[in-house]
C-alpha cells in the first residue's frame, strides 16, 4: 500500500519553501520508490487542512521548483490562538483538521512554517496525528535551531537595500533609515546592519534612547561624515515604550497614528540635528524572490532529513540545525518558544566593537 504523505506551508511565505518541499518529496521517492509514495498537497496552509482542500501530486510537480520563491502549495495565516475557538461560522477547526487527515488517508503530515505554525503542529501531534515540522521564517526566531530557511536570503536582500542607501545618503548628506522586518526579534536587522555597514542598529531586544541615537549621528557629522545609515527593526521601541505593556504600547502608537517607530525616529533625528532624514521600507520584498544558494542547500537538507524522520516514523519532531548539524527537536520542547537576540551576545558585541550604536 502506498504511503500517503501530506505536506502544507503555513504563515508568511519565504524563499526556500519550494526547495524544502522538493527535498522532502524527492527523498521519499528515492527511498521508497515512486510507485510506493503518494504526496498529497494541502493547499493554503491550515485553511486547506480545515476545509479539506487537497490535491494528489505527481513527481513532475516537484521539478523546477528549487529556485522558485513563494510556495507552490499556497499559504494563509491561521492564528494559533483562534485554532481552538469556534467562531460565528460554527467550525470546529481542530476536529475538521483531524477529519481531513483521515479523509485523505494520510500516514503523516509535513508542516512547514514559523512559530505560530509550530504551535498548531504540536496541537495536532497531541491530538494523535503523525506530524513533522520544518522551521521556516526570515526572522530566524524559532527556538532550538541555529538557523531557519529563508533567513539568509532575507539578510542578503536587506543588505542590498542598505548598500544602495549608502550612495544616496552620501550624495545628499542625509540620514537614511531602513525599516527591516522583525516584529519581535532583531536577527534580520542586526545581521543585515552589520553586513550593510549601518552606523546605528535598533532592535526589539534593546530598547533605545533617542538621545543616544542622536549622539551617534552627531558623532559622525562632527567627524566630517555628513551622512548616516540606520537599520531599524519594525518592532523596535524606545526606553519609554519599554515601560508599557504590549497593549498599552500599541494603543499609544494607534493614538499617534503610528504603526512602527521608524518615522518618529527620523523626525526626532532631523529635529535634533538639522540633517535631512528619510525612511525606506523594503517590506515584503525581503521575503520574496528566489532563495540564495545557502537557503537552497539548507532547505534541501531539512527536507531530506524530514523524509528520513518520516520513514523511521519518528513523529512529533521538527527539523533543526544545531552546531552545523541537521537534527531534530521535539515539538513539545520548541513550540511557543521564541529565540531572541542576546543583548550581551557575540553578534551585538561584534557590532559595538565596530562603533555601531544600539541606542543604549
Amino acid at each position: 500500500m502506498k504511503k500517503r504523505i501530506g505536506i502544507l506551508t503555513s504563515g508568511g511565505d519565504c524563499p526556500g519553501l519550494n526547495a524544502t518541499i522538493r527535498g522532502a518529496a524527492k527523498a521519499c521517492y528515492e527511498t521508497l520508490g515512486e510507485d510506493n509514495v503518494q504526496m498529497v498537497g494541502i493547499l493554503n496552509g491550515y485553511y486547506g487542512l480545515i476545509n479539506n482542500i487537497a490535491t494528489e501530486m505527481e513527481p513532475s510537480d516537484f521539478s523546477g521548483i528549487l529556485t522558485q520563491g513563494g510556495t507552490i502549495l499556497g499559504t494563509k495565516r491561521q492564528p494559533f490562538k483562534m485554532m481552538t475557538v469556534i467562531g460565528d461560522d460554527n467550525v470546529d477547526k481542530v476536529k475538521n483538521m483531524k477529519e481531513t487527515y483521515k479523509k485523505q488517508k494520510l500516514d503523516a503530515l509535513l508542516i512547514l512554517g514559523g512559530n505560530g505554525t509550530h504551535k498548531t503542529a504540536k496541537l495536532l501531534s497531541d491530538e494523535g496525528l503523525n506530524v513533522i515540522g520544518l522551521p521556516k521564517t526570515i526572522d530566524n526566531d524559532i527556538y532550538g535551531t541555529d538557523v531557519t530557511f529563508g533567513f539568509h536570503t532575507a539578510v542578503e536582500i536587506a543588505t542590498d537595500a542598505l548598500d544602495r542607501l549608502h550612495t544616496t545618503a552620501a550624495s545628499h548628506s542625509r540620514i537614511l533609515i531602513c525599516e527591516i522586518m522583525g516584529n519581535k526579534a532583531g536577527w534580520l536587522t542586526v545581521n543585515a546592519g552589520i553586513a550593510g555597514g549601518a552606523d546605528v542598529i535598533l532592535i526589539p531586544e534593546i530598547p533605545y534612547d533617542i538621545n543616544k541615537v542622536v549622539e551617534a549621528v552627531e558623532k559622525r557629522t562632527s567627524s566630517g561624515k555628513g551622512f548616516a545609515i540606520i537599520a531599524v527593526a519594525e518592532g523596535a521601541f524606545d526606553i519609554e515604550e519599554a515601560k508599557l505593556k504590549k497593549k498599552e504600547r500599541a494603543k499609544k502608537r494607534a493614538d499617534a497614528n503610528e504603526i512602527t517607530a521608524t518615522n518618529r525616529i527620523a523626525a526626532q533625528i532631523q529635529a535634533a540635528t538639522g540633517v535631512e532624514s528619510r525612511v525606506c521600507v523594503p517590506g515584503h520584498m525581503l521575503r520574496g524572490g528566489t532563495p540564495c544558494a545557502y537557503d537552497r542547500i539548507l532547505a534541501t537538507k531539512f527536507g531530506v532529513y524530514a523524509a528520513q524522520l518520516l520513514l523511521k516514523e519518528d513523529f512529533g519532531k521538527t527539523v533543526a540545525m544545531v552546531n552545523s548539524k541537521v537534527t531534530a527537536n521535539k515539538l513539545s520542547d520548541i513550540a511557543g518558544v521564541s529565540k531572541f537576540v542576546d543583548p550581551e551576545g557575540q553578534i551585538v558585541e561584534t557590532a559595538k566593537n565596530l562603533g555601531v550604536s544600539f541606542g543604549d
